[in-house]
């Protein structure tokens, strides 16, 4: 557990952010009195002094920058006095702490270990993390022998909407059958393929009004970002080639891809770097523990049955 996920539990005003919204920003603090930023503060002056204990500007910064990103920029902004507030709740409650000897309980000092080396063991791993990534050999051959997975489609579409179809009716539209939906969508495929405009079938008929404004462009997409029929049967086109029906809980689709192509590595990058890392953290923290000697009581930890 990490110190801010202590205070959290601690404090809970520590952690406003995580059951409330965040408030409105606070007004501008007029010309004459300039809101002090954290940055123009010199990191060694003491910003919070609780008796004997004091903590820099700069000791504050390395708390923050300990903290989840969602805290991060209201514990330096709006909910700057509030987080400094719930330190020192947590300080007081420290030192009264101490004063009582509760340091010196058993059970006090077992997680005091054990919360000493998880911060250790955080570090660590963010340590081996920097020295553990792919590196662009292994970035690039991933991305050649999985480019099907990083295709992007330019796709146009028609719909037609049936009963209780996710689509919305256009005002004073008859609500089709099923069935007539789908003689609907075959009927314009014949108009298509008998030589009509593809763009002017879709702005006329097509139940999808954003879409069919624009002749029926949906715009470029990848591979999970629309519902799997959809997808399955764009990707499954050649540029030019129009789709059977394709039914998807919005109604029927007549499906016409532009063109098909693989998201450059550069865009992808990132992505691949946050995928492959982190077998690579993984099998480095594996061989540090088989260079340890480790032993489990096995009456206490009784081995995992593998699973049937």
């Amino acid at each position: 557990m990490t110190f801010l996920r202590s205070l959290c539990l601690l404090l809970p005003a520590a952690c406003l952010l995580a059951q409330t919204p965040p408030p409105a920003p606070p007004p501008a603090a007029p010309p004459s009195q300039p809101s002090v930023t954290l940055s123009a503060v010199p990191p060694d002056k003491v910003v919070i002094a609780v008796d004997d204990v004091k903590l820099t500007a700069a000791e504050y910064n390395h708390i923050i920058d300990s903290m989840p990103e969602q805290y991060k920029a209201q514990a330096r902004g709006p909910n700057r006095a509030q987080f400094a507030n719930s330190l020192v709740q947590m300080f007081v409650l420290a030192q009264q702490a101490r004063r009582q000897k509760l340091d010196q309980e058993e059970q006090f000092q077992i997680l005091v270990r054990f919360q000493t080396n998880n911060l250790l063991a955080t570090a660590m791993a963010a340590e081996l993390s920097k020295t553990n990534k792919p590196g662009e050999a292994e970035l690039r051959k991933y991305y050649d022998d999985h480019k099907t997975d990083f295709a992007q489609a330019n796709v146009s579409h028609i719909l037609v909407r049936f009963q209780g179809s996710q689509a919305p009716a256009k005002p004073g539209q008859k609500d089709l059958t099923e069935a007539e939906a789908l003689a609907k969508i075959q009927d314009l495929r014949k108009r298509i393929e008998g030589g009509e405009d593809f763009a002017k079938v879709a702005t006329a008929e097509s139940d999808d009004t954003g879409s069919g404004a624009k002749g029926g462009e949906l715009g470029t997409i990848g591979h999970g970002q629309t519902v799997p029929a959809f997808e399955q049967a764009a990707f499954a086109l050649k540029p030019g080639e129009l789709s059977q029906p394709v039914k998807t809980p919005f109604g029927y689709h007549l499906i016409k891809v532009t063109s098909i192509d693989a998201k450059p590595f550069d865009t992808v990058r990132p992505d691949l770097e946050r995928q492959l890392s982190p077998p690579l953290l993984q099998k480095a923290i594996a061989d540090l523990v088989k260079k340890a000697s480790v032993t489990l009581d096995p009456d206490y930890f009784p081995p995992v049955a593998p699973a049937k």
